[in-house]
């Protein structure tokens, strides 16, 4: 049974999918009215996908992102959350109606919806975060007027795979999906690569329960919220010795805690998304490790962007290279890991940029 603790994290920020969230910009200290920019009447707006605003993953890190560059360019804002997938079409149509002039959409299953109101309205521009709108498979964007957000995280999720084979104590570790969706199983290619290329270089045998890369298929409970699915998997999973779990995305990093606890564990977690540590305070001291991407500096970007210079539709793709993606510090787990994991941990970073280790899924962004 989830306990209190969980019982507000889901209840935390619960938005009706048709309401719009708007926002304006704090006044500047009085001292210096000089670095308030003009009020702009440029209008981004925001739809999350289902796991909603308040999911301390990729929704809030870009709902984070668009009351940033609101408040930086000195406008209003509208955010709308989807609770069902019935709820992406109407959500992007209202804000066209609103007059948006960019449109920003959270998550890989907003696709269709985006493309289809990008061809039916040319003026407005549209950005979406993690697919390539990309609807036909022709290698370009189904529509002009549509930004791709991508990140190539497999590799900072490769580097978080080392790291949970380097900390467990059984030599097991388990993982599932929300959902068998390329911004889900990028995330564990990676992960399973790291494990793997960690056996290699140690002479060990860690295990990796719930998905086979090879196979591109495992443990997918259908959502990215907490609940009896998330932790049905979760103790599943511990019962067959895993002592780390990987996070599904969304808020199954609670289910995964309940299930921790209700078996007597102390919970390891490996976040995903946000640095989970920050992400989920009250939790903090679960988490080993967070494989990131950076979804609010990218988002803050390309609403910034747009606002100043002008719409530009060449994809965004986040990397090791650029900071695009990368891994958290362990934060309560310093003292606790290996003394060398980090040095390691830096090295390794180095030689995927350089290209001397490879990190394939065929979920990375071309």
């Amino acid at each position: 049974m989830q306990n209190t603790t969980s019982r507000r994290l889901l209840g935390t920020m619960a938005v009706l999918g048709t309401f719009a969230l708007l926002a304006g910009c704090s006044a500047p200290p009085a001292d210096s009215p000089s670095t308030k920019p003009a009020e702009s009447d440029f209008l981004p707006c925001m739809v999350s996908d289902t796991g909603g605003f308040n999911d301390h993953s990729f929704n809030q890190s870009a709902y984070d992102a668009i009351q940033e560059a609101a408040k930086d360019l000195n406008s209003k804002f509208i955010a709308v959350e989807s609770h069902a997938e019935t709820d992406y079409e109407s959500n992007v149509n209202g804000l066209v109606d609103q007059g948006c002039n960019l449109i920003v959409t959270v998550g890989f299953l907003l696709a269709p919806a985006t493309v289809k109101a990008a061809l039916a309205n040319p003026d407005v521009n549209f950005a979406i975060i993690d697919n390539d709108a990309d609807l036909d498979f022709d290698g370009k964007p189904d529509a002009p007027n549509i930004k791709p957000m991508l990140f190539d995280v497999a590799p900072a999720t490769f580097l978080a795979g080392y790291a949970a084979a380097s900390y467990t104590k059984t030599g097991v570790i388990g993982t599932f999906a929300g959902m068998n969706i390329p911004p889900v199983t990028i995330f564990l290619d990676g992960f399973a690569e790291g494990i793997k290329y960690y056996n290699s270089v140690k002479g060990t045998d860690v295990k990796l329960l719930g998905w086979d890369e090879e196979k591109q298929d495992g443990l997918a409970i259908g959502s990215f919220v907490a609940g009896t699915e998330a932790l049905t998997a979760s103790q599943n999973l511990i019962a067959q010795g895993a002592d780390i779990i990987e996070s599904g995305g969304g808020t199954t990093f609670i289910s995964i805690i309940s299930a921790f606890q209700d078996a007597g564990v102390v919970p390891v977690l490996i976040g995903g998304d946000s640095d989970m540590y920050f992400a989920d305070p009250e939790n903090a001291d679960t988490y080993l490790i967070s494989a990131m991407k950076g979804t609010k500096v990218a988002t803050v970007d390309v609403i910034e962007k747009t606002a100043t210079s002008g719409f530009d539709n060449t994809p965004y793709i986040g990397t090791l290279a650029n900071d695009g993606v990368g891994i958290s510090p362990f934060h309560d787990f310093e003292s606790k890991v290996d003394p060398s994991l980090q040095g390691e941990l830096d090295a390794i970073k180095q030689k995927i940029i350089s290209g001397e280790i490879k990190v394939n899924s065929p979920s990375s962004p071309k």
